[in-house]
């Protein structure tokens, strides 16, 4: 990886007269590094959105209440993309143009990722633990790319495996969302289908914005789905399966990390009870026993009015993980630096429980860990896992 280079010759002059100093990237000062996030504030996916802008804003005002990082405080740069393609890339070239922001972190959505990578990479922008569990955001390798969720392919091929093997399940279907994010879903349900030797019964795909399940239950049925899998986030995890419970069919239903969050699992009416989920990091709770993680709770409800969910969790660690790697690179701080830092980070153990996550030159991904989760009474309860394919 080549560093960014220096523009016009006053800039090469400074970076000449620093010696053996590394050059900084943008975004960094003597008093403070700029962190980019673009996400869905208002859109559909805004309830993945808004918790997690929110933890990883207080896990950086944490760090920048005990002195900030080398001296440095952080500060973050929030764009709201609707979760929309132009309006994600328009959010992009702001922070990167305008801003100068160091790294983007946990950007929102697959489509969104998979359109601003390449503008990124060429402006040496790291892109840190997005909030998209798509292989694309580690694959192909790239130096600049980390993310610390399993993947939703490895949960939707997990998930089949399982109720194969223990449910006895033979006929699968597919419902997803018709974009990138869904397809990963899609390509993972017909991979694993390949390897057992069947074919999916069915499919459906729909928009992100879709509110209609009615014809797609009535498909599945008619094929005699037994099992399906959710290329789904929020109210399309929802809405499909409380439509198949008031149609009268009882199939499995379960989706990948996207559909785990607490507004699935606590929806109205109870109307999610019996949903299946494929995750990394276990939902938590304000009567954990654990006093860390009800500070944590606490914490974030006394500064944002309400209790946090998965979302903040994942935002949370996220944050964590840079102020990790921010602090190991050292005061000469660099992109460069910034990456073989969080390439040292082995053992890493978040305050939830979830699965020790690793890096290394290698390995941008923490953790492939694919857990399985039931709706319980309001709750994600954990069942099994982790587990493989």
């Amino acid at each position: 990886m080549e560093p960014r280079k220096s523009l016009g010759l006053l800039a090469l002059s400074v970076t000449m007269l620093a010696g053996a100093t590394a050059v900084q990237g943008a975004g960094v000062t003597d008093k403070e590094i700029v962190i980019g996030v673009h996400s869905d504030l208002s859109g559909p996916a805004s309830v993945w959105g808004v918790p997690s802008r929110n933890a990883m804003q207080m896990r950086f005002d944490e760090v920048n209440a005990a002195g900030g990082i080398h001296g440095r405080k952080l500060r973050l740069v929030v764009e709201d993309s609707q979760y929309q393609v132009p309006r994600a890339v328009q959010a992009a070239n702001k922070l990167i143009n305008r801003d100068k922001v160091f790294a983007i972190l946990g950007g929102m959505g697959t489509p969104m990722n998979n359109a601003i990578l390449p503008r990124m990479i060429k402006a040496n922008i790291p892109n840190l633990f997005p909030f998209s569990a798509a292989r694309q955001m580690t694959e192909p390798h790239h130096a600049l790319k980390f993310a610390h969720i399993s993947t939703y392919y490895d949960h939707i091929r997990a998930g089949m495996a399982h109720l194969a093997k223990t449910a006895g399940v033979k006929t699968f279907c597919v419902i997803y969302q018709d974009s990138d994010f869904g397809k990963e879903i899609l390509f993972g349900a017909q991979d694993q289908a390949k390897k057992m030797g069947l074919e999916l019964a069915a499919r459906s795909a729909h928009k992100p914005t879709a509110s209609d399940f009615v014809a797609a239950v009535a498909k599945f049925k008619k094929a005699k789905c037994e099992a399906i899998a959710m290329g789904t986030i929020i109210k399309d995890t929802i809405l499909p399966f409380a439509t198949a419970r008031k149609m009268g069919f009882d199939a499995i239903f379960f989706s990948s990390g996207a559909g785990v969050a607490s507004f699935v699992a606590g929806a109205k009416g109870g109307i999610t009870e019996g949903l299946y989920g494929l995750g990394s990091v276990p939902p938590v709770y304000p009567d954990d026993s654990r006093a860390i993680v009800r500070k944590w709770l606490e914490d974030y409800k006394a500064k944002y009015g309400k209790y946090p969910g998965s979302p903040a969790q994942l935002g949370y660690i996220g944050a964590d993980l840079t102020v990790m790697g921010l602090d190991r690179a050292g005061r000469n701080l660099t992109v460069e630096g910034l990456v073989k830092a969080l390439e040292s980070i082995k053992g890493y153990k978040d305050i939830f429980g979830g699965p020790v996550q690793n890096f290394s030159a290698d390995n941008h991904r923490g953790t492939t860990a694919s857990i399985l989760y039931q709706v319980k009474k309001g709750r994600w309860v954990k069942q099994t896992g982790p587990l493989a394919y």
